[in-house]
């Protein structure tokens, strides 16, 4: 009982109805003009939904607050109409919702007004208010009926309500062009937050490895010289990854501020000398004008690079390292290898790895990571157009 009668609680149960409600502002005005053509105000719903774009907007804009209040994902469109269906589709609406209305409208009069002289005949007295009734001789027996039409009246309007909430649903619903749209919107946004946890898990990711490798290497070292050393190399990684750090959260704080600004390959010389105080032997082959590539490659170009040596600091320690970074024709290609240790990261697991490949393939390069000879080789090859 108590999940039947919560209807009777909820707000959206009185929304609705007063949404059916309000067309029947405009039949009353035009019946006080003239009672023998009630089909004129439905007749004239036909040239504005399909004339007025801007119906559609109105409409769907008073079903949202009406007959879906407080829900996050409506199906209900507020955009104008953009074609001949989008026009024919409010038409129909607006004569469904016109009709529900009459319905409501005459249930919501005529039931309480039933139950009202089902009590009268009740009380002893003849009704003379509905004629219908008015050939029934009053009776006690009549107050048993008088809930009824209140019962039905409540049925009435909840279902009319879920009825005229999924014809909205229905007729005022996005068009395929407009669920298009929203669909290649929120692609964009999952790509940018994808972006954006890339750039974390590399900026961030590779402070805290050349931290911990570095207070490592001093603590064993027991050489206040070579602490001082790895101290500036922590502090100037940490100041690195707190920019990297503000930039990105300065995106999520302004959604529509793209990610961009980053470090680029020009800054290269900085993580090859971060992996080198950290204990790796780095050798560096660097040919091809850096400055001059494409600012996303030369930006995803130095992400990669970042991540290759931070996994050769968490996995393989101090160990040599060879990198090579080669501008030629219309490629970027960038290659580190480092000596096969016994930990192997799996070509297919960790995030670093699989951001290696994402990277490589969002702007139509390639990536292969995994043993080669030995050694342990990321290879990456970035068009430059």
């Amino acid at each position: 009982m108590p999940g039947i009668l919560h209807p009777l609680f909820r707000g959206t149960t009185y929304t609705r109805l007063l949404h059916l409600w309000v067309p029947m502002l405009a039949i009353s005005v035009w019946l006080f003009v003239d009672m023998s053509t009630p089909w004129v105000p439905a007749l004239a719903l036909v040239p504005l939904g399909l004339l007025v774009p801007g119906v559609r907007r109105g409409e769907g804009v008073q079903a949202r607050l009406l007959l879906t209040p407080g829900e996050p994902d409506t199906a209900i469109s507020v955009e104008p109409s953009a074609g001949w269906r989008d026009r024919l589709r409010t038409t129909l609406w607006l004569e469904a919702r016109t009709a529900l209305g009459v319905v409501a409208s005459c249930l919501t009069v005529w039931l309480p007004a039933t139950t009202y002289e089902c009590v009268r005949l009740a009380a002893g007295r003849a009704s003379v208010d509905l004629p219908v009734l008015g050939v029934l001789r009053p009776h006690r027996a009549y107050a048993f009926l008088a809930p009824l039409p209140l019962v039905a009246l409540y049925g009435a309007v909840v279902g009319l309500g879920l009825l005229v909430t999924a014809l909205a649903r229905r007729l005022l619903g996005p068009s395929p062009a407009e669920r298009l749209a929203a669909l290649e919107e929120r692609t964009e946004q999952l790509l940018e937050r994808t972006r954006i946890a890339r750039e974390l898990h590399d900026s961030v990711g590779h402070a805290l490895t050349v931290a911990v490798v570095q207070a490592g290497a001093a603590r064993a070292a027991g050489d206040p010289a070579f602490t001082d050393r790895a101290l500036l190399a922590i502090e100037e990684t940490g100041r690195a990854a707190l920019e990297d750090l503000d930039r990105v959260l300065g995106v999520l704080r302004e959604s529509e501020r793209p990610v961009a600004g980053g470090p680029t390959l020009v800054d290269a010389d900085r993580l090859l000398e971060s992996a080198r105080t950290s204990g790796a032997k780095v050798e560096a082959d660097v040919s091809g004008p850096l400055e001059a590539l494409p600012g996303p490659v030369s930006r995803e170009g130095y992400r990669i690079l970042q991540e290759s040596l931070t996994n050769v600091l968490r996995h393989a320690g101090a160990v040599p390292v060879l990198v090579r970074i080669e501008v030629t024709g219309g490629t970027l290609g960038l290659e580190v290898r480092s000596p096969l240790t016994a930990e192997v990261p799996g070509a297919g697991r960790g995030s670093g790895l699989r951001g290696m490949h994402e990277r490589a393939a969002l702007l139509g390069g390639r990536a292969r990571t995994g043993p080669d000879g030995g050694d342990w080789q990321v290879h990456v090859e970035l068009p430059l157009s």
